[in-house]
């Protein structure tokens, strides 16, 4: 294989990486990368697990003298957002990835690198690789399904594991320790719809250019959602004119702030499709005026045409919108005595009439349980007043924060020795499948850590390639230190 990445240290953790962007893995799709790690460990003679759901977990001996230390726990999830821009040809069911490299920077050509995480699988090979390395003994836990309900990780049988220590490495910049995190779910509004055959003008609305992002990390930066967004132009727009709603398509991923949102609407009337056009442009004025400070690549586009589509009817198409606008998103509540933490939010990250029935899809979080509840709640209440019914999926729990941790503490010790600063220790928003595993091991010692990796979830996502491998030589360090 010729690897575009050159002039990194060990060369094989960023050869590693490109054979895993070689390799389709979306979430639901980690078969064949899942299938390659079973061969990496056969290769090398190392004991090797693999399940129904496609988790995989290597085990590697201690090093000569390291016998008597706690087994280690190596964690990362091996499946990856799919997004690309719009326009980019590539299909994420068989394409691997078409890398660029350009002032130590890598990215992906228009769709998301599978950083997060496959810089977890890549560290976990290159040690699993390396038999000069001092560790303990090793337990690599590569889970499947994570960006999706860390459906993986809650599957897995723990029993198979020994570990008393747990470095997951999902977290995503460089100097940080995470200690805590939040609980998630995925919430989903359904609701069967009926459609009729109409002919007339059709008017395109499409908004393009929102920075999106991850609905956990990025929730408080006040990004745009391009799903309410839209249900703000449909709700002006079918209120000033007669229209009917032929089709809503928003979003792709529960966890990701949707960046796109398409819609089309059906007039009767050219002389009212005019109309709505010349409302648009005085709605794309005072939005652009809005947005841009925030959101400079905003644009919101439109076009008319004539066809014969079908529709939904005004009823349901009504209940849809309505839904959707008054839906709550973002930030729900901060805890001021930590430096405004963020406790409780959601993001609605799909809405689609396209499908059957038509869904809004949300991910609600929070580290406190019962203020999930009043989230879960809350929709409850706009699916019953608009007539959808909901289901509930991939509930996964918190990870609460432990006043006594040796790894954190070998953490900050050897970040200071080595770069000569202190390693930052934080709760996150995100969910980490941290919480899974010490809800099942009793006294797992846990903590969540990993080089810096930017715009997750987003096509823009991107590795700064020294922080990758500054981070190896911190997590070899660790690993030597464990006694």
């Amino acid at each position: 294989m010729d690897y575009k990445i050159k002039g990194y240290k060990p060369e094989k953790l960023f050869n590693f990486f490109e054979d895993i962007c070689a390799i389709p893995h979306g979430s639901g799709n980690e078969k064949a990368l899942s299938d390659f790690l079973v061969e990496f460990a056969k290769k090398r003679n190392l004991e090797v697990y693999q399940d129904s759901s496609l988790n995989v977990v290597i085990k590697k001996p201690a090093y000569a003298g390291y016998e008597n230390a706690p087994v280690v726990m190596l964690q990362g999830h091996i499946d990856m957002v799919c997004e690309k821009l719009a326009g980019i040809d590539h299909d994420f069911e068989k394409d691997g990835l078409d890398l660029t490299v350009e002032n130590g920077i890598l990215r992906a050509n228009g769709t998301t690198l599978g950083a997060d995480n496959g810089v977890a699988v890549a560290l976990m090979m290159t040690v699993l690789d390396d038999n000069t390395i001092k560790h303990p003994a090793l337990e690599c836990v590569f889970t499947t399904e994570e960006e999706i309900g860390l459906n993986g990780a809650n599957k897995l049988d723990k029993s198979i594991l020994n570990a008393k220590i747990m470095i997951n490495m999902d977290s995503e910049e460089e100097g940080v320790g995470t200690v805590s995190c939040a609980g998630g779910m995925r919430y989903s509004m359904l609701k069967n719809a009926q459609r009729e055959q109409n002919t007339g003008y059709i008017l395109t609305i499409a908004i393009r250019g929102l920075l999106g992002g991850h609905s956990g990390m990025d929730i408080d930066k006040e990004r745009i959602n391009a799903i309410k967004l839209m249900s703000r132009v449909l709700n002006s727009v079918t209120k000033q004119f007669n229209s009917k709603l032929i089709s809503f398509s928003g979003g792709t991923k529960d966890n990701a702030i949707p960046r796109e949102c398409d819609a089309k609407l059906l007039f009767a009337d050219k002389a009212e499709a005019d109309n709505a056009i010349n409302a648009l442009k005085v709605i794309s004025d005072e939005l652009n005026t809005e947005i841009h400070p925030t959101e400079p690549n905003f644009i919101l586009n439109f076009e008319l045409s004539n066809d014969i589509q079908t529709v939904n009817t005004i009823c349901d198409a009504k209940s849809f919108i309505n839904a959707i606008y008054l839906a709550p998103n973002g930030v729900r509540c901060k805890n001021p005595n930590q430096g405004n933490f963020v406790v409780t939010s959601l993001n609605l990250g799909i809405a689609n009439t396209e499908c059957e029935p038509m869904r809004i899809v949300f991910a609600p979080r929070s580290s406190i349980n019962s203020l999930q509840e009043d989230t879960v709640q809350l929709l409850d209440t706009l699916a019953d007043t608009f007539g959808f019914k909901t289901e509930i999926a991939g509930r996964y729990p918190g990870w609460a924060f432990a006043e006594v941790s040796p790894i954190r503490e070998v953490f900050c010790n050897s970040y200071k020795k080595l770069f000569n600063k202190e390693i930052k220790i934080e709760a996150i928003h995100a969910g980490l499948e941290c919480g899974l595993f010490c809800n099942a091991i009793p006294e797992l010692d846990a903590i969540a850590v990993g080089p810096t990796l930017c715009d997750v979830h987003t096509p823009d996502e991107h590795i700064i390639l020294d922080s990758l491998e500054r981070f190896y030589i911190l997590l070899t360090d660790v690993l030597e230190n464990i006694l």
